[in-house]
């Protein structure tokens, strides 16, 4: 014997009116929807719109993934006959001769370092002195044109910098400072004559001056975002100004320090015009920093347009590779001092 089911009925639900309001013997008031509430029934699914979005955004952020692969793609095969001739070697050689083709890169790796080295020595100290002037001591009326014309420095182009340091700094340092630290730290090697001013001090001082601009902004925008009760509340403890900076202002602000860095330090190492216009351009490896030395962008682009053999131009592109290369190391190294500076911990309050 079948049994029948039962038809179950629902009825649409209703928003009862609030208790008290109703009167003896009438139906609870329906309440309508609002209008928000319709225009959101109105809408129907967003099951397409949402899965759409979604893969916009993954396609945005592999596209990053595809272009650092097209970029070594294709240094690595227009590189092919260098680095079917000399291998690794070709970046542990020193020799460079076009004549001979006879090529190596690391007089180029040299000075690409130790001049983005001093420009990190000298700018990092000086930007931090500036944004912590800016956010915590400087007058309110003078704070915004000082923080203005500091990030005019980052508009300024390299070519203007290589001619100013060709018809300002070059002297200055020639005349001025080259002879004092000759005569002070003679005795370490690393200032001693000639003293020509086209040299790997004279593009590391040019570098700071170009990386200062953009380490300082990005300092100053930490130190802002750094609660004011951090402030006041080492103030309340009996510290001074200097302390209450250190430990809660620069203690906080150590990853972003950081981060400023290691952008300022990819602008030092791919830097070309300026560097190229006061570094000297002379493949060689010494320990005097007043000597003349080469950079990897810059014998490119100096020599790039005479390479008419291919196994030259082939050299060339193999020196950006190198660059490349170097360029990853160096962040991969950064990474590896930010994560050893906090241990993935967030910044500590003190």
């Amino acid at each position: 014997m079948l049994i029948k089911p039962q038809e179950v009925r629902v009825s649409e639900p209703s928003i009862p009116s609030l208790p008290g309001t109703e009167t003896p013997g009438s139906a609870p008031t329906v309440v309508e929807p609002s209008a928000i509430r319709k225009f959101l029934l109105s809408r129907g699914s967003s099951v397409l719109a949402d899965s759409s979005f979604r893969w916009l955004m993954i396609i945005c952020a592999f596209t990053i993934f595809a272009i650092v692969a097209l970029i070594l793609f294709e240094l690595i095969q227009r590189s092919q006959l260098t680095i079917e001739k000399f291998g690794l070697q070709f970046f542990f050689g020193s020799a460079w001769n076009p004549i001979t083709n006879d090529y190596g890169a690391l007089p180029f790796i040299y000075g690409t370092l130790v001049s983005s080295l001093i420009g990190l020595i000298i700018a990092v100290p000086l930007s931090l002195g500036v944004a912590t002037f800016i956010t915590e001591m400087c007058p309110k009326f003078l704070r915004g044109p000082l923080a203005f014309l500091t990030e005019l420095l980052a508009a300024i182009p390299s070519v203007v910098y290589g001619l100013w340091a060709i018809f300002v700094l070059i002297p200055i340092l020639r005349d001025h400072l080259n002879p004092l630290l000759i005569d002070l730290f003679g005795w370490t090697g690393l200032f001693v004559r000639p003293n020509l001013g086209s040299c790997m001090l004279t593009a590391g001082v040019i570098l700071a001056i170009m990386i200062l601009p953009i380490i300082s902004s990005l300092t100053r925008e930490v130190m802002t975002s750094v609660p004011h009760a951090q402030r006041e509340a080492v103030l309340a403890l009996g510290a001074t100004r200097w302390e209450m900076i250190r430990m809660g202002v620069l203690r906080n602000a150590r990853i972003g320090i950081v981060g400023a860095t290691i952008l300022g330090l990819g602008r030092a190492l791919g830097e070309t015009m300026a560097v190229t216009m006061v570094i000297g351009n002379r493949p060689d490896i010494l320990r005097n920093l007043l000597a003349p030395a080469y950079s990897m962008a810059s014998v490119i682009a100096n020599e790039f347009t005479e390479a008419s053999d291919p196994v030259y131009l082939s050299a060339l592109v193999e020196i950006g590779l190198a660059l490349f290369i170097v360029t990853i190391i160096v962040n991969a190294f950064a990474r590896l001092l930010v994560w050893a500076v906090t241990r993935g911990a967030p910044p500590r309050v003190v």
